[in-house]
Order: C-alpha cells, then structure tokens, then sequence
C-alpha cells in the first residue's frame, strides 16, 4: 500500500543537490533518479524497511512511500529535505563563499535520522577510491541486502541488511567485494551496538562524534562524513581527507598543499557552520588543478 504527504517548503530547496549527498555512485541500488526526475531511497526505518520516492510538483514537494518503514519515512520528509536547517545564520566572511551562497538559495543541509545507512558506506570509503567504495557498496547490498518495498522492486532496488544481516555476511562475501578485513572488522564491530550508534542521530555534534569515535575503526572522517548526512549537522568538517584541505586553502587563501591544520583555521571563522562552508567552496568549483595521478583501484579479491 502506498503512503502520501505533501510538502510545501519555506524557501527555495534544490531536491538533486541536497539529496545526491546519499547517492553511494552512480549505480547505488538504495539510491536512484527516475526517467520522470523523481528521487527514489529505500531505506531501513526503525520501523522496518520503506521506499520512499520524493519529486517536485509546482511548488509543493510530494512523498510517496511504500512498506513497513512507510509512515517513518514520511514523518522524516520535511528534515530529510532540509526542514531543520537554518541558513539564514549562516555570515559569508569570502567573497567567494558569498558568491556561491548568492548563487545556491536552495541549498539545504540534510537529516536523514538514520546513522548506520550513512555510516556503513562511509567505511567502506576509507582510504580507497571512490569506485572501490561504491562497488563494494552496490555488490554487498545485491547480494545480501532485500528487495526494496512497492514499485522500486522493479527497479532493482534494495534495502541495506538489518545489523543481524550485515554480521551474518561470511568472510569470503566481503573479499569477493573486494572489502578488506580491516574495513569489514569495522562494520561488525559496529553494527553489534547498532542501536546505541542509532541513539547518535537525536545527539549535539560533540556528543554523537564521541559516541561513533567509540568504535575501533571509526575516527573523525569517518564520524563527520556519518553525521554529515544522518544529523545533518552544519559544523560537521570533514577532517582527515585527502583533498578538502588542498580544495580549502587553494579556494581562500591561493595556497596548495594546506593541511588539516591549515584548513581549520582558514574555517574558524564559520565556527558552527564549517560543513556549510566547506560545501559551498566545493560548489564554488575553485580548485586547484590536479598534480598528481589518480590514485589506482586496487582489486583485494586477488590478494
């Protein structure tokens, strides 16, 4: 059975730029765009797994969901579109970043309300590249995850296994998705607190990123790219990448190679709002141009 709720949201929203923050690659079975432009998740609520398709209807957005997780969906659609952020607090100290705000009114911090959907990709991200990651992601929930609720089965699509699925995936399904051990271990780790990790997503950004750094496996990236998307949290920076930093200060300051260090201290001016900061100066497309090759897919099946 289908589910309905319309939306009218406050300001401008750009539906493709705030939601493709939860599209895991272009072929991410819980994550696709319709022919028609509408926006299809399927999700694993607390209240069990849901479809949930979002598309824009003149002034209005309308959400359509499907399942168990149906009616949480639904509820959530208003955070999930960027409901409960505040941009309007949000001061350019750059010209570029005032630009950039200038140019994206729409542009909207997410929440989500589910912390392992973000948080198990997001592992399986560390230190690869990004079509490792997004491989690994697209093979484990083919094989192990379920066919999504309502139309999207048709699609192809699927919802993540529950805690219990993903510890139950044996040691040769990880190699086989060319998952190491060390990112693997981190997932079982993880999902045998999952609902203590799940608490994370009603938290302040210092308490939740404590709560996930509790799991061996799981440092600052790892938790600030998590939070970025379930709590939609505007000071969640990402730090430890390896080329917001360089983005940052190229963007700010003209200069190459910046650091960690250096990066927070060209955002301290936006204590509170360093995410939405990064963001738009990755919106900005400044950047500086590539010195070095990309890093090369390595394939673990063969080791």
């Amino acid at each position: 059975m289908c589910v309905r709720r319309v939306w009218s949201p406050p300001g401008p929203c750009d539906l493709a730029r705030n939601l493709g923050v939860l599209q895991r690659g272009p072929g991410d079975p819980a994550f696709q765009v319709g022919a028609d432009g509408a926006f299809w998740r399927a999700s694993r609520t607390p209240a069990g797994p849901g479809t949930l398709r979002i598309a824009r209807t003149g002034a209005e957005i309308e959400g359509r969901a499907w399942g168990p997780g149906a009616e949480w969906l639904l509820d959530g659609l208003p955070a999930l579109l960027g409901a409960d952020d505040d941009p309007s607090v949000f001061v350019p100290r750059h010209r570029l970043i005032h630009e950039t705000h200038r140019r994206h009114p729409g542009l909207r911090l997410i929440r989500t309300g589910l912390v392992l959907e973000s948080l198990i990709p997001s592992i399986l991200e560390q230190k690869v590249t990004g079509v490792e990651a997004y491989r690994a992601w697209r093979l484990l929930l083919q094989r192990h995850g379920e066919p999504a609720p309502g139309p999207a089965e048709g699609m192809r699509m699927r919802v993540m296994p529950d805690p219990r699925g993903w510890a139950l995936i044996p040691s040769w399904e990880w190699h086989r998705a060319g998952v190491d051990a060390k990112r693997s271990s981190t997932i079982l780790r993880a999902v045998r607190v999952a609902r203590r990790l799940e608490e994370a997503a009603s938290m302040d950004l210092a308490a939740a990123s404590a709560r996930l750094r509790l799991i061996p496996g799981i440092g600052p990236w790892t938790a600030a790219e998590t939070l970025q998307r379930s709590n939609g949290t505007p000071d969640a920076v990402t730090v430890g990448d390896l080329h917001l930093p360089g983005i940052v200060g190229y963007a700010l300051a003209g200069v190459r190679g910046a650091d960690d260090e250096a990066m927070l201290e060209l955002l301290a001016p936006y204590a509170g709002q360093r995410y939405r900061a990064a963001r738009l100066i990755l919106l900005s497309g400044r950047v500086p141009a590539r010195r070095a090759p990309r890093l090369a897919v390595r394939d673990f099946r063969g080791m």
